[in-house]
């Protein structure tokens, strides 16, 4: 009897853990939008360390990652056991804000890229004078990053949830736990290739004048920049393809009308999602926009 029941202790914990497996894709899948924006965001925030310092900031903003992500996996769950109902809202707003940000982001490229020159360009000369305190420049780039992957991991966390909603505890728990570990590794790891990657095509040409080793050198110095901006583009499409397409599911009545008009075809939820995606953003803000001007804010 111990015997069987033992087997069926294991079995049930097989299933819960292939449950668990299944839905981690599903919810990576989800969040996906928010982690190319997660990860060119973070790959800029690097941007004006010194080369011996990058992977020192990376981990400092990796473990003040894992921080957010254990304040925000039990404050999910406890949504998730006291206040299901609240899932579907914070969904719909988790997609209208990265709809919103990928518009602010366009529009900000824009409206102020003068502006943004300008202050890249005190930056650097900045970085260039003796007196200027490092430890705290750097000691800020760590914090107003933690902070950035704070909002960012709250919308995975948001978003993870909604694709294990109505599942066992044991369940949302290991998803949750499993996407935050993975989403934070991966993002960080490959943060820290991506800013190293300069580094490491400047040491193979040097160390190799001529041959193989040379041209792979020079093929990374020049394939370090466009990647950054590559990420940045891919990442803003993401946010309005994964903003979007949640506002689309979430709202019953426009997924509806979206099926009955245009059916469904493989490339109805992507368009759907991008349409309505940069719709909304740009609604969410004219609205923000207009709200700080009310408040007399910049």
């Amino acid at each position: 009897m111990a015997g069987a029941s033992l087997l069926a202790l294991l079995d049930d914990i097989a299933t819960v853990l292939d449950d668990v497996a299944v839905l981690t894709k599903v919810a990576a899948k989800k969040t996906s939008g928010v982690l190319g924006d997660d990860l060119a965001l973070n790959a800029q925030q690097v941007a004006g360390v010194r080369a011996e310092r990058e992977i020192p900031v990376v981990w400092a903003v990796a473990k003040g990652s894992f921080v957010n992500k254990a304040i925000l996996v039990p404050a999910a769950l406890l949504i998730s056991a006291f206040a299901p109902w609240l899932i579907p809202p914070l969904l719909m707003i988790g997609g209208a804000y990265l709809c919103f940000e990928g518009v602010e982001k366009i529009w900000h490229q824009l409206a102020h890229r003068a502006e943004a020159q300008a202050d890249e360009e005190a930056l650097t000369q900045a970085l260039l004078e003796p007196e200027v305190d490092l430890v705290q420049f750097e000691a800020d780039k760590i914090k107003g990053a933690i902070r950035t992957d704070f909002i960012l991991s709250a919308e995975i966390m948001v978003i993870s949830l909604g694709a294990v909603a109505g599942k066992g505890l044991g369940t949302q728990f290991g998803v949750l736990t499993l996407v935050a570990i993975l989403m934070t590794v991966g993002v960080y790891g490959l943060v820290a290739g991506i800013v190293k990657m300069d580094d490491a095509g400047l040491w193979l040409t040097r160390r190799h004048p001529t041959g193989p080793l040379h041209q792979v050198g020079r093929g990374l110095l020049a394939t370090a920049p466009p990647l950054m901006k590559l990420l940045g583009v891919v990442g803003t499409a993401a946010m309005f393809l994964v903003g979007g397409g949640i506002l689309v599911h979430e709202w019953h009545a426009l997924h509806h009308a979206v099926q009955q008009h245009l059916g469904n075809a493989w490339w109805v939820d992507p368009v759907a999602g991008l349409t309505v995606g940069v719709l909304a953003g740009a609604l969410a803000l004219a609205v923000v926009n207009t709200v700080r001007r009310l408040l007399g804010k910049p």
